[in-house]
């Protein structure tokens, strides 16, 4: 899948999950990968500002934007969120993450294949015999 399929695949919507009112905000958030807290701030703050503005926005928002269709939980929702906001970031951690791995079952295939394994699983046999 290309970067253009991606954000093609992508779309605004109406939270589902994450709404109060309309959803609006919520799919904002989502969309942007914005903090939920702030643009519900950012949106009061409209409100107080421009209030007949604001409220026509909503309500217009609220008619013509569909609802978020129903989908399974993500398994790290966190992480969906900081790959929108910052994928390089995100994806620097990943790599970070996942060389800590490397050498760590580097490590550990070491120690499995050497001379000190089976001698500490010979020790630990001659405990179980007892």
């Amino acid at each position: 899948m290309t970067d253009y399929d991606a954000a093609e695949a992508r779309r605004f919507y109406r939270s589902s999950d994450r709404r109060i009112l309309g959803g609006v905000c919520g799919g904002l958030a989502e969309y942007f990968g914005f903090n939920l807290k702030a643009t519900r701030f950012l949106a009061f703050v409209t409100l107080i500002m421009a209030p007949p503005f604001a409220v026509l926005a909503y309500l217009g928002a609220v008619i013509l934007l569909p609802a978020a269709p129903s989908r399974p939980p993500a398994a790290d929702e966190s992480f969906r969120r900081a790959v929108r906001s910052s994928p390089t970031q995100t994806m620097s951690d990943v790599r970070r993450r996942f060389l800590a791995l490397d050498r760590r079952l580097a490590r550990l295939e070491k120690y499995v294949t050497s001379s000190r394994y089976k001698l500490d699983r010979d020790f630990r046999d001659l405990e179980r015999d007892r």
